[in-house]
């Protein structure tokens, strides 16, 4: 996918049998992570000898606890998280997680070349830029070419691949289980062909087709309007949209074609002015994947915007900018244009320069049949790799991966059924080329499934299918839950008198609005301003949020402290609140599960929300 449809940011941790890390690889304790061993393997930058010189690959290791069953490689998503780093080892929750999914395995994590502690490539322009156009991305992966070198052929998933085998081996590992996330799910199965005598099991989350990214996204595109219908199914969009999938297709041909301007406050409370066009309709609702506030708050935004309210739609993309700001050591988005641009599938041959890409780029989308992006019109393939590779120095795209076959060992996918960048289409594909290959798919829930399954179906049969004891069919379901954040209902408009009827309506929208904005805050970005003033901050200590003046609609203001109480899913929040201000009957609520209750004006108050 394109570089701004970032591969999925993942929960996990590591280990390493007791006894077997000897050999090439010494082993200590980790700073910081109790009862985590690091060590460091040497790889070839060019393992040909063209180029000399030596990688250092960070390498974590957690040993397992109770009776050990074998060792369970972790790989990150990108391309450009480092897995070490990712999947992470201290002690708390992943942990926890990742003992659950895996009892009895030794888990090892190893930051990939150019990622994390791996050598991270570094490339300022490129992983600083905000928002981007495609034009401007391509000559920033351009420059990040040159940052680079002539050695940034050699990131290519194949080195990624045999990396993996250099830290099996230093481990004195004969065989291996692989858990992939996202485009972990590529190297997975890439390892697999390279290796298959190396490998005891496979797992995949969120699965990408090893022949993918599609150099137009057409796989993601085609299929995003009918996901988006299957996430409202079942009246979880009421309120807000109708029809989910065919408002997005909808405003983005209309954006292509005459984009939007508006302004909105920043988190510092300054106003700024925000451009939107198809193409951000697109990157926006792809992250909605990960985002379990993003995804309540999209479909009214879609909504609104193509009634010609704007302001909604364009506060929620700022958020989403925010969110996308990443340090190169949390996501090297020069070692994701090294792998993509070397992997890539792309229109022309390895050895076209960049000067002649831009007519075959052209014509080929102008070749291809009606109705290749679905609903969206054939500008849409301008969020693809294609068009950010452009740019990148020859040789670029088409490097091969090993033949296979595929080993015959146990293999699993999970995938979810709102997952935009890497629909289940794409976990069907790929299960269909393993002997005894076997899906589930979590509907409702995004990308990374072991990450965002609040419902916990996943993990639990992930676990079982480890055990032996997993009673599913090869093609299974996890039962609907509803989704983490509740999906707001339209955007109100100030009401023209103030009641107490109409002072709960907007009182209600706003909180629920406020957890959804609570859900995408994520360090940096602690604070989001209000749609129309008042700001919504991540407490200091505990799960929750402190509403200042809290404004959805002009005139009606929510102040105080509202506290997580349950995961659910839906998630709820309890707490109190004052609501006040010249559109508003002033008054006192209480927060309790999904509803509210108390004084507005002096007269009982109470109403779902």
């Amino acid at each position: 996918m394109g570089r701004r449809v970032l591969l999925g940011l993942v929960f996990a941790v590591a280990l390493l049998l007791p006894g077997k890390a000897h050999a090439a690889l010494s082993l200590a304790p980790c700073a910081d992570k109790n009862g985590v061993q690091c060590g460091t393997v040497d790889v070839p930058i060019d393992r040909t000898g063209g180029i000399p010189g030596t990688i250092g690959l960070h390498v974590e290791v957690l040993p397992a606890s109770g009776v050990p069953r074998g060792t369970m490689f972790l790989i990150a998503g990108g391309p450009g998280q480092g897995s070490a780093g990712s999947f992470n080892l201290a002690p708390g929750f992943n942990r926890d997680l990742m003992r659950f999914l895996f009892p009895g395995y030794t888990l090892v994590a190893f930051d990939n070349r150019g990622t994390g502690q791996s050598g991270v490539i570094r490339c300022p322009g490129l992983q600083d830029a905000v928002n981007p156009s495609v034009e401007q991305d391509a000559a920033l992966a351009g420059a990040c070419a040159a940052i680079i070198g002539p050695q940034r052929v050699f990131y290519a998933t194949r080195d990624h691949a045999e990396d993996m085998d250099a830290v099996r081996a230093a481990l004195g590992v004969a065989k291996i289980g692989l858990y992939g996330v996202s485009y972990g799910t590529k190297l997975a199965v890439a390892y697999a062909l390279a290796h298959p005598a190396n490998v005891e099991r496979v797992v995949l989350d969120s699965v990408v087709v090893p022949t993918y990214p599609d150099p137009f996204d057409r796989n993601v595109l085609s299929q995003m309007p009918s996901t988006l219908r299957r996430f409202c199914s079942g009246g979880f969009c009421r309120g807000a949209t109708s029809d989910f999938g065919g408002e997005v297709a909808k405003l983005a041909n209309r954006l292509e074609a005459k984009p939007i301007r508006g302004k909105i406050i920043a988190p510092n409370g300054k106003v700024q002015s925000l451009k939107m066009n198809g193409e951000d309709v697109i990157e926006l609702i792809i992250d909605a994947d990960l985002s379990p506030g993003l995804a309540a708050e999209a479909p009214a935004a879609i909504h609104a915007a193509l009634a010609g309210y704007t302001r909604p739609l364009l506060r929620l993309r700022d958020i989403d900018l925010r969110g996308n700001e990443l340090k190169a050591e949390d996501l090297s988005f020069g070692l994701y244009a090294a792998t993509n641009c070397a992997d890539g599938k792309f229109p022309w041959t390895p050895d076209t320069p960049p000067s002649a890409r831009a007519q075959i780029l052209q014509s080929t989308l102008a070749g291809l049949p009606s109705g290749s992006f679905g609903a969206f019109g054939n500008w849409a393939g301008r969020t693809g790799n294609a068009f950010f590779c452009e740019e990148w120095p020859s040789p670029a795209g088409n490097t091969p991966l090993a033949p296979g076959p595929l080993p015959n060992v146990p293999m699993i996918a999970l995938n979810g059924g709102f997952d935009m960048r890497t629909p289940t289409s794409n976990a069907l594909a790929v299960v269909s080329q393993f002997p005894q290959g076997r899906l589930i798919e979590v509907p409702g829930v995004g990308h990374s499934v072991t990450g965002q399954d609040a419902s916990f179906c996943s993990q639990r049969a992930l676990r079982e299918w480890i055990l032996g004891t997993l009673n599913a069919p090869k093609l299974a379901q996890c039962p609907r839950v509803a989704p983490v954040s509740k999906v707001l209902r339209a955007f109100p408009q100030a009401p023209k008198r103030a009641s107490v009827s109409s002072t709960l309506a907007v009182a209600g929208r706003a909180l629920r609005e406020a957890e959804a904005s609570w859900w995408q805050l994520n360090p940096p970005a602690t604070t989001f301003r209000g749609l129309y003033g008042g700001k919504v901050a991540q407490l200091k200590k505990g799960d929750g949020f402190m509403l200042t003046r809290y404004a959805l609609a002009p005139g009606i203001f929510v102040s105080g402290k509202v506290l997580f109480a349950d995961i659910g899913p839906p998630s709820t929040f309890k707490g109190t609140v004052k609501v006040f201000g010249p559109r508003a009957i002033a008054g006192t609520l209480k927060i309790s599960m999904n509803s509210l209750s108390g004084r507005l004006g002096g007269r009982p108050a109470k109403a779902a929300y």
